[in-house]
């Protein structure tokens, strides 16, 4: 009992490192990217594990769930690891992402793809959904668009998760759908910086970054996805448990997991 204590120990340390962390979340966002020097398994972004598992894990439902002749838009992009196997799927896929130096290092990381295109986009602001559709209605897609949301959600407000569906449902039209992973871990920070390999000693310096800069995140399941998408203006297709990974944080060579939470929706009317 005393020893599963001690990680609480860790809460000052904690306090410390977040508290330099930029109030806007768009700034903080920018800042982030601006800094990060490496991509992939031994980079500093601590959702992108460089490798095809997770989305390999997807593939099957995107398949059975989204019109796969429709083009993809990404959200929340970042340097665009997503949206470059999104595009093995589709006809085109569009990442979009609130930081400029993210999509700056998407656009590098994705140099040569033909289907792959990337866009400054703040999905929660009012509008966006309606200014990426003019976008889209380039590549073909007078009817709609689908949508895929990975790890984005958990990190948003209440009132900006509703707001982002609010514009999704603009990009979706008629024949698009949307899917989204995000993680759902059922414990406080402390539980989860515990899990992902932090201890009084050391914290993993993809996960330092993170607590440093970002927002602090939550965790998002059926009920933040039944506030952010209605019943009454989102039809849920399918939904269940899933795994996020990061980059390698307790052992060199292997990916950790976070429990995550999956979703497949259709706008309604």
């Amino acid at each position: 009992m005393l020893s599963a204590l001690k990680k609480y120990l860790m809460i000052p340390k904690l306090v410390r490192l977040s508290a330099g962390a930029p109030r806007d979340h768009h700034a903080a966002w920018d800042l982030f990217w601006s800094n990060v020097k490496a991509t992939g398994a031994a980079g500093d972004v601590l959702w992108d594990a460089g490798t095809d598992h997770e989305m390999l894990g997807y593939v099957d439902m995107l398949r059975l769930h989204l019109d796969t002749n429709l083009p993809v838009v990404d959200i929340g992009c970042g340097n665009g690891s997503f949206t470059r196997r999104l595009a093995g799927h589709f006809p085109h896929a569009v990442g979009v992402d609130v930081s400029a130096h993210a999509v700056r290092r998407a656009r590098a990381e994705s140099a040569g793809l033909p289907n792959v295109s990337y866009a400054v986009r703040d999905m929660t602001a009012t509008g966006s959904g309606t200014g990426l559709v003019e976008e889209l209605h380039v590549l073909g897609a007078d009817s709609g668009a689908n949508v895929f949301i990975r790890g984005v959600l958990h990190v948003l407000r209440e009132r900006d998760r509703f707001a982002l569906a609010e514009n999704v449902r603009a990009i979706t039209g008629t024949r698009g759908r949307v899917f989204l992973a995000e993680t759902d871990f059922q414990g406080n920070a402390v539980d989860y910086v515990s899990h992902l390999g932090a201890t009084l000693r050391s914290i993993p310096a993809p996960l330092e970054g993170a607590i440093r800069g970002l927002p602090m995140p939550g965790h998002f399941g059926p009920k933040e996805r039944s506030l952010a998408f209605p019943a009454d203006r989102w039809e849920l297709i399918e939904d269940g448990p899933t795994m996020i990974e990061t980059v390698p944080l307790s052992s060199p060579t292997r990916a950790d997991l976070i429990p995550g939470y999956f979703a497949v929706l259709k706008a309604r009317g």
